[in-house]
């Protein structure tokens, strides 16, 4: 991958936000969380031109959501109403990451005689929804749907095995599988039981979730030795 100092930033602006203090002033905690994804967009940018193929600039565009995602979600700690605006935002991400993961081309197909491989995913969404739902409360129809998108995304990247090299996929997949666990945090903490240490969980898991992915989709392309 080209220039791994980006990478150095990105992992050092991240730990930079965990380790904030709790009672740190909100414009410091806006402007560190605002500044983490778009260095990882500069790296996807000297890495991948995403001008060449729709794939690229729907995996861009899913940085970007993310981007807006962070922070909405962080202004939603003041107006708890934009919660719903930030959830929207990292759908569209998901949605723009599925996309991409399963227009991977490819003869091998997920669904047919591997849909085996899927059931660990079901299984994990249905107890996930059962767990939280009786205290979701308005709140039970976004984060059902969230939760069948996110999933949805994370079948995406199963359905990347045979059609990709070895090493995108397994990066890919522990990035997509990551975010689920950062987003099920997330839901757990807000609904359910709020534990401790749920921000580092919370930020560690997705800080890393979107470099993998963004790791293993670059080494897609550079194995295959594709224009990008």
């Amino acid at each position: 991958m080209k220039r791994p100092g980006i990478s150095l930033i990105y992992f050092l602006a991240g730990i930079i936000f965990i380790l904030l203090p709790a009672k740190s002033p909100f414009i410091i905690e806006l402007v560190l969380k605002s500044l983490i994804i778009p260095v990882l967009m500069i790296l996807f940018l000297v890495n991948i031109n995403p001008f060449l193929n729709s794939l690229h600039r729907l995996m861009f565009a899913g940085l970007f959501f993310s981007w807006a995602g962070d922070v909405i979600l962080e202004f939603s700690v003041k107006n708890g109403n934009l919660f719903v605006m930030g959830l929207a935002c990292f759908l569209l991400a998901h949605l723009m990451y599925f996309t991409v993961f399963i227009s991977t081309p490819g003869k091998k197909k997920l669904i047919g005689n591997r849909f085996w491989l899927l059931l660990p995913v079901i299984i994990y969404g249905i107890v996930l929804v059962c767990f939280l739902y009786n205290d979701l409360g308005d709140m039970q129809v976004p984060v059902i749907l969230y939760a069948i998108i996110i999933l949805t995304m994370l079948s995406g990247a199963i359905n990347r095995i045979d059609k990709v090299n070895r090493k995108s996929f397994w990066l890919v997949l522990a990035g997509a599988i990551l975010f689920l666990v950062s987003d099920s945090a997330i839901a757990i903490n807000k609904f359910s039981y709020q534990f401790k240490g749920s921000g580092i969980i919370i930020m560690s898991t997705y800080i890393v979730a979107q470099y993998l992915i963004v790791a293993g989709y670059i080494n897609q392309f550079r194995q295959q030795g594709e224009d990008y």
